[in-house]
């Protein structure tokens, strides 16, 4: 059976740690590979030969480094079939969703590209008599990334091209679900001409993250996946003196109002909720019918979402894949019982859906539950699953308040034809990423990432400004050169 390997100092490497974790391919419902999970030694070699790469790539000019993110942007184009499929085989997403995903991280680096522009520190001429100043921004070092199942690809890259444009050195603990993307970005990069120990892979479970986040070489952790981890990363990689950006859980809501457009807004909920099988942080999970809109709504919703074409990855119709693992699918189908428990009005139910000559696989059919409240189970938690909850709200004001009530804030979006209420919508709104007739807000490169409330822990945001602002530090040099220095007394000022 294969071995997925780590990726130390420019090679493969073969854990030696004794431990593994099972990859599945998920049409299929079958072990397809092993990966070693990382023993703190491994984890220390990592973290060493990156601390060892970092001094020549922190002096290397911000041009050659562009040039290295020039070249990876290159052959990622020429390569992003070949790792859509790898995604798609690991995950179960199918491979037009999964080529989506790898484009969204194409765009980052794009972004990383222009990284000596990005760089441009700011200088003032005669801040005081004889005297100038300016400011820099320089590299952190050792900085490290873990990232969750759902995107393999697209959230490393979300970290990984900034960080290292940046001229910091970079270890990343992908998902012990789907590794392989890790590898194949790591091949790329060295191809690209990335000196070796500038980016490194580990994989591992808690053992391999709680090894970074209490490393004295470790300046930075990157994360994305549930409130509760997220949390644990902030705190206990605050508490080792490192910077921190953790983007925890989501319960995203789109608000329908009655004047939207409906065959549109029905469109765009099944590709929000349903697509990549719900598996994703910014999948609209929440429908909230203002007013009268409702039973038209559901009625559409329940039509439409009946006709979802379900298929394996290599599948050019199909719309929506199996679940990462059985145990996820499983807990999934648990949160539909739950709400059929709990008094939810189960309009579509999808829990006994095998796919035909994949019966072993890790399919869920959608379900939709109609007159949802927020004292539910499904409405308070995070499914990351096929399941779209509708909430019926009287008006305008009940769906703010619905909304800003909840405490994750990840992203919403609201379907109308008035700019008023669009307006209103936005400025109102207690929620990090709003979409106005869009129903995933996922900002474009060029801007940052991220939620608020239980949705983020730390102060910066993903990718854009926000990246390049946590990947780095800024220096201020005050100078002068007079004549003959004298001694003085008083604190410094600017006469």
């Amino acid at each position: 059976m294969k071995t997925i390997a780590h990726f130390i100092g420019g090679e493969l490497y073969q854990g030696q740690s004794g431990r593994v974790a099972d990859v599945y391919n998920p049409a299929l419902g079958e072990v397809v590979a092993q990966v070693g999970l990382a023993s703190v030694d491994e984890v220390n070699a990592a973290v060493a030969n990156a601390r060892r790469a970092f001094p020549a790539w922190a002096e290397t000019s911000p041009l050659k480094r562009s040039r290295v993110m020039f070249k990876f942007k290159e052959l990622l184009e020429a390569n992003q079939r070949q790792l859509a499929e790898i995604i798609s085989a690991e995950h179960g997403k199918v491979v037009s969703d999964a080529l989506g995903e790898v484009t969204r991280g194409l765009e980052v680096v794009e972004f990383a590209c222009g990284i000596p522009q990005l760089l441009k520190g700011e200088f003032t001429e005669q801040v005081g008599t004889g005297i100038d100043s300016h400011s820099m921004r320089q590299p952190l070092g050792v900085v490290a990334g873990i990232t969750p199942f759902n995107f393999p690809a697209m959230v490393p890259l979300w970290m990984l091209p900034v960080a290292i444009a940046c001229g910091n050195c970079f270890i990343l603990k992908p998902s012990e679900r789907d590794p392989s993307a890790a590898l194949f970005l790591a091949d790329l990069l060295q191809q690209a001409g990335l000196p070796d120990g500038v980016f490194n892979v580990v994989h591992g479970d808690k053992l391999a993250v709680d090894t970074l986040l209490t490393h004295p070489d470790v300046a930075a952790i990157s994360f994305v996946g549930s409130t509760p981890i997220a949390q644990y990363i902030y705190e206990t990689g605050a508490r080792h003196g490192k910077r921190v950006q953790a983007l925890g859980g989501a319960k995203n809501h789109m608000v329908v109002m009655p004047d939207a457009d409906l065959d549109g807004t029905v469109e765009a909920l099944m590709g929000a909720g349903y697509g990549s099988a719900g598996e994703r942080c910014m999948a609209i999970s929440v429908a909230v019918a203002v007013g009268d809109v409702a039973d038209k709504l559901v009625e559409r919703l329940k039509a439409r979402a009946a006709t979802l074409k379900i298929g394996v990855g290599a599948d050019a119709a199909a719309e929506m894949g199996p679940l990462v693992t059985r145990q996820h699918r499983d807990k999934v189908k648990g949160y539909v019982d739950q709400g059929v428990a709990e008094g939810a009005t189960l309009l579509l139910d999808g829990r006994d859906y095998q796919h035909p000559g994949h019966e072993n696989g890790f399919f869920l059919g959608p379900c939709l539950f109609d007159h949802v409240t927020p004292e539910m189970t499904i409405y308070k938690e995070e499914i990351f699953g096929p399941v779209l909850s509708v909430v019926r709200v009287p008006d305008f004001d009940s769906a703010v308040n619905l909304i800003n009530a909840h405490p994750y804030a990840n992203g919403t979006a609201i379907f109308t034809r008035s700019g008023g209420a669009a307006r209103e919508f936005s400025h109102r709104i207690q929620v990090g990423m709003v979409g106005v007739n869009v129903p995933i807000p996922v900002p474009m490169a060029f801007h940052s990432f991220g939620g608020w409330k239980a949705s983020l822990f730390g102060d910066h945001h993903m990718h854009g400004p926000e990246g390049v602002r946590f990947y780095t530090r800024m220096k201020t040099i005050t100078s002068r050169w007079p004549e003959k220095l004298t001694a003085e007394f008083v604190m410094p000022t600017m006469k």
